[in-house]
């Protein structure tokens, strides 16, 4: 994994731009919240309690004046976030340094008021980008200078330790917020690079199964695969769950394979394949059972379902022509055989492999069941 550099804490990480971009929005429902608050706390005290100015001077001075200014401040960032988001971080933390300033010239004599700058400094933490706090950050000092350059009164209520202590207190807590920067960064990386391993190992371990269950030519399931389904189907069919067990083989593929040459041979093979794959249901397994040979397990179809299935396989084949062969169709001789409760899986196998041996040499290129073998032979 590549050490982090300083340059790398700046910018949003790609995995968290989305959870940023959340927060944006989150931020400003607060601020709304807060100017909503901080109106009814004033009106509050107003009522409530003694106040040392008039009715006019606290309506306009106090409650609508500052009211209005931070409103449009956060409605001014709610815009630029819809229309270029791209900019509402920075304008963000400006909104956000705006109403830190208006509460602290309004309530200056509140001793601890001047804390209220940490607040966006430790905010601004939430986005994990260093550049974002030291911004944020610079923008406190700013304020601070701004407040006791200008307002007469926020001087006033200063004292020598208040001019010390606040700096301070944002230094502090821009070292804090850039600390849990830097390590929730860290920690994000090394999660995303654990993540991102393990998804590899899925990757691969998903390839390699694949590659273990699949016939590499056809794309069927394989040889211990088809066993490994046929297992399970003959539990389901114990449970009461019965299946239809189907046996393919290609006619005269020696023949074919000697005159066309193998690779036309495995053409052909994976066509077979393909036409099987295209008839049969979700819910239905394939195999290349071995050579020229396929094995069908058919679910969820009644008797006759399953032999009409065959069939549409089987005629198909004998339809389709290959180039490879000169325009020539294959034909496949094919044994089919519901399972019956208490039937073993050799003995089930044995008997469909036996419908399928009685095919091939009475004529081929025919489906033969249990009740049609007889009419066969």
């Amino acid at each position: 994994m590549r050490a982090l550099r300083l340059r790398d804490y700046m910018g949003p990480s790609e995995t968290s731009a989305h959870r940023q971009a959340k927060w944006v929005k989150r931020f400003l429902y607060t601020y709304w919240l807060v100017i909503a608050l901080h109106f009814l706390a004033q009106l509050g005290s107003f009522v409530c309690l003694p106040y040392p100015m008039g009715a006019h001077e606290f309506y306009y001075d106090v409650l609508l004046y500052p009211t209005l200014l931070m409103s449009a401040v956060v409605g001014i960032t709610q815009l630029v976030d819809i229309a270029a988001p791209k900019y509402s971080f920075v304008l963000l933390f400006v909104a956000g340094t705006i109403i830190a300033m208006m509460i602290i010239h309004l309530n200056m004599d509140i001793r601890i008021i001047g804390a209220l700058m940490l607040l966006p400094i430790i905010a601004s933490a939430i986005f994990f980008r260093l550049d974002l706090t030291l911004f944020t950050s610079g923008l406190q000092a700013a304020a601070f200078f701004i407040l006791y350059r200008w307002d007469y009164w926020f001087k006033y209520y200063l004292t020598d330790f208040d001019l010390i202590a606040i700096p301070l207190f944002l230094l502090v807590g821009t070292l804090v917020a850039g600390i849990v920067i830097i390590n929730g960064r860290e920690l994000a990386s090394d999660l995303e690079a654990t993540l991102t391993a393990k998804q590899d190992l899925m990757i691969e371990n998903a390839v390699i199964r694949k590659l273990s269950t699949t016939d590499a030519l056809t794309g069927l399931y394989n040889h211990i695969s088809f066993h490994e389904f046929y297992e399970k189907a003959l539990e389901y069919g114990s449970q009461g769950a019965p299946f239809h067990l189907a046996l393919v083989d290609i006619d005269n593929f020696k023949q074919i394979n000697d005159k066309y040459g193998h690779r036309t041979g495995d053409m052909v093979l994976a066509r077979v394949a393909q036409i099987i794959k295209d008839h049969i249901s979700p819910a239905d397994i394939a195999a290349r059972y071995g050579g020229e040979e396929f094995a069908i397990l058919l679910f969820e179809k009644s008797f006759e379902e399953a032999y009409a299935l065959i069939e549409q396989v089987r005629q198909e084949l004998s339809h389709t022509s290959h180039e490879e062969m000169e325009q020539r169709a294959v034909t496949v001789s094919i044994g089919l055989q519901s399972y019956a409760e208490g039937i073993s899986k050799e003995k089930l196998f044995e008997e469909v492999d036996h419908l399928l041996y009685t095919a091939k040499h009475s004529g081929k290129n025919k489906t033969l069941t249990p009740l049609t073998q007889r009419s066969a032979v």
